[in-house]
């Protein structure tokens, strides 16, 4: 079981955390907030998020398990990302949590972003989290990532799946 980090307030009042528990599991900040998007609307749901700001920085079809079109956009020059996902088929994860949601788009996921894709998913798997996938494997834009079930602690869950993210730049 991993030890929660520990901070504290130095002599001089400054906040100090203790390195040695800092990186377990290694979450830097929010990678993205991924929203499925209906069949067919990806590209007015594009438009959409350009009119906020946003702008379009990658779009791939991601197919294996995940069988989705991705566009991932970005406002300003944050690391923080918008992640639409549109199903392409039917056998899509995607497409099954939009019926599952009575047909209408929503929040898929949020994902983390990790310095060490394998330490993470040690750790979390070490602590008794519900891991998805049984080892952490390739994602969109060169990434590696993992999830972790929304039920994965039953005293206290999340509510919500998660995804933890590797950079390409990281390895």
């Amino acid at each position: 079981m991993t030890e929660a980090i520990a901070v504290y307030e130095g002599e001089t009042g400054q906040t100090i955390v203790d390195p040695t528990l800092s990186d377990i599991p290694g979450i830097l900040f929010v990678d993205h907030v991924a929203v499925t998007v209906r069949q067919g609307e990806l590209d007015d749901q594009v438009k959409a998020y350009q009119m906020l700001g946003f702008r379009e920085i990658h779009r791939e079809e991601v197919l294996g398990p995940d069988q989705v079109r991705e566009v991932l956009l970005q406002i300003g020059e944050g690391p923080n990302l918008i992640q639409l996902l549109e199903p392409l088929n039917p056998a899509s994860p995607v497409q099954r949590a939009i019926e599952k949601n009575g047909g209408r788009a929503g929040l898929a996921h949020v994902a983390f972003r990790v310095k060490n894709v394998q330490h993470a998913f040690e750790a979390l798997r070490t602590s008794g989290f519900r891991i998805i996938d049984p080892a952490p494997r390739k994602g969109s834009r060169g990434t590696t990532v993992f999830f972790v079930h929304p039920k994965s602690k039953e005293e206290s869950p999340f509510g919500i799946l998660i995804e933890i993210v590797e950079a390409p730049e990281s390895k």
